[in-house]
């Protein structure tokens, strides 16, 4: 393959096509229970708002999209991960090749987007919004490399789409422009592309994209902002030096970790040219470089400046994912035959990526030989599928108290609206709709109907005397032995 690859570069974007394929196969093959975000997303598929919580709500726009024209379920919420990973490293590559002459470095950019951890190993377990961050910095590197190589109105409107995509699909986003203006002011040649009246167009069209989700969040600055800060501080009851120890620490450890995997697969590519690699330098290398630099010094700036003690290398990654362009470059200021390395390169990333990807599509056969389940391991059809055997017909509304049950109902029943008491309204405009399914899981012995849900029967005016729960008890999937997961229900009829 590396062979084929080396006589004809531009295949790397019909062999990415192909993984990311693969990707979406062996998910749907995988289990029909859903992880964390995706039950989160396939929940928040049925409503269309401004602004959902601590996230922005680009990725949710474009799930609840899909859900509208092809329905909610697992496959929409697989095709559209990987379809914008797919497009990530689609953009990137071709932003490579505006600043690469040898197709062979630009390929390697490309595919060493693929040896960030977040991409080849939690993107393929959990991800979201990251994911459509990613795709929104690959376009805006795209944008921004053309605009200072090939300047045009053009380039510079896609630069500002990308922005504002990018601004409603990760907050910390904002960094990598900003970044990007400040490292090519001190090159006369790309200054004078920061200084052009057409950059005035990038800013409108930015704004316009996300002016509707800012006016959001002013009205909602502490839901849009009070969960991230909260996962940053895990030890806020220390003194503020240790604090900043803990933080500092915490980010160099995050960015180890993100970029260990690519400086690693880079090295033993180009073992026998590091030094020369190291010592290289154009105005290209200097801009990447500083870009960089300039996010991650922002990022310590953040750490700093809230107290922040813990970093997670997902949070990185829309900084991390420009250092393969930017070892390319240093490689082709280096004036090294990126031949040799090209034939090490693509079997060193294809052993990682695949190897990575089979075994997390096998987690959930493999994991409960040990007596271990995951979430991939609840049987959500199979209790969705007993209800309805047993009560002889669809509800017409479910209530749960939870985002995982909401969600993988909401892929079993894609006309049903599915409702949370404390995270939607309730009762909902179609509140008094009959029959109703009450569910949740009752894996911890709990009372017997939760307070949450109790007080949102009464309020739709359901009487005690209908609260009565019904106990479910379901084989995991691909149990080892008689392990069973336990529901309880309630049935409100006509």
């Amino acid at each position: 393959m590396h062979d084929i690859l080396d006589r004809r570069p531009n295949l790397v974007f019909i062999t990415l096509a192909g993984y990311f394929l693969l990707c979406v196969v062996l998910r749907l093959a995988a289990s029909p229970s859903l992880e964390i975000d995706e039950a989160e997303q396939a929940f928040l598929s049925q409503f269309l708002q401004l602004g959902y919580g601590p996230q922005p709500p680009f990725y949710n726009w474009l799930q609840y999209g899909l859900a509208q024209l092809i329905g909610t379920s697992l496959a929409t919420m697989t095709i559209l991960k990987n379809g914008l990973l797919f497009l990530c490293c689609l953009f990137y590559g071709l932003a490579a090749q505006l600043v690469l002459k040898d197709r062979r470095l630009s390929a390697i950019a490309m595919l060493g987007v693929l040896s960030l951890p977040p991409v080849f190993l939690l993107a393929q377990r959990d991800l979201s919004h990251t994911v459509a961050a990613l795709f929104a910095v690959s376009l805006f590197l795209y944008g921004f490399l053309r605009t200072l190589t090939r300047p045009s109105l053009f380039s510079y409107l896609l630069t500002g789409i990308a922005v504002g995509i990018g601004v409603i699909s990760k907050y910390n986003f904002v960094i990598v422009p900003v970044a990007a203006i400040l490292a090519a002011l001190p090159e006369p040649e790309l200054r004078k592309r920061i200084f052009d009246w057409r950059i005035l167009g990038a800013i409108a069209i930015a704004g316009v994209i996300a002016l509707p989700h800012g006016v959001w969040v002013l009205q909602n600055l502490d839901a849009a902002s009070s969960g991230t800060l909260n996962e940053m501080k895990e030890r806020e009851a220390e003194g503020r030096l240790m604090q900043a120890f803990h933080g500092v620490f915490a980010l160099a450890s995050a960015i180890i970790g993100g970029g260990l995997v690519p400086l690693l697969v880079f090295g033993l590519a180009f073992r026998r040219k590091i030094r020369a690699i190291w010592q290289a330098e154009s105005q290209w290398t200097r801009l990447v470089g500083r870009m960089i630099a300039l996010c991650l010094l922002a990022v310590l700036l953040v750490v700093l400046g809230v107290a922040a003690t813990h970093v997670r290398e997902k949070w990185l990654v829309l900084f991390l994912v420009l250092l393969p362009l930017y070892l390319c470059l240093k490689i082709e200021a280096a004036e090294i035959d990126p031949a040799p390395g090209f034939r090490r390169f693509v079997p060193l990333v294809a052993c990682i990526a695949l190897v990575t990807l089979l075994i997390v599509s096998a987690r959930a056969v493999v994991r409960p030989w040990f007596g271990d389940y995951s979430k991939l391991n609840i049987p959500y059809a199979a209790l969705v599928d007993g209800v309805v055997e047993a009560e002889g017909r669809p509800p017409a509304l479910v209530l749960t108290n939870d985002k995982q049950v909401a969600g993988n109902i909401r892929t079993r029943l894609t006309d049903v609206t599915v409702a949370i008491p404390h995270l939607s309204d309730f009762p909902p405009p179609d509140g008094t709709r009959r029959p109703l399914l009450v569910v949740w899981r009752d894996e911890k012995n709990q009372a017997p109907l939760p307070a949450t849900l109790s007080a949102a029967l009464e309020a739709s005016g359901v009487a005690v005397s209908a609260q009565t729960p019904r106990k479910l008890e379901l084989p995991y999937i691909y149990a080892a032995g008689p392990d069973r997961y336990r529901f309880s229900y309630i049935w409100v009829g006509e």
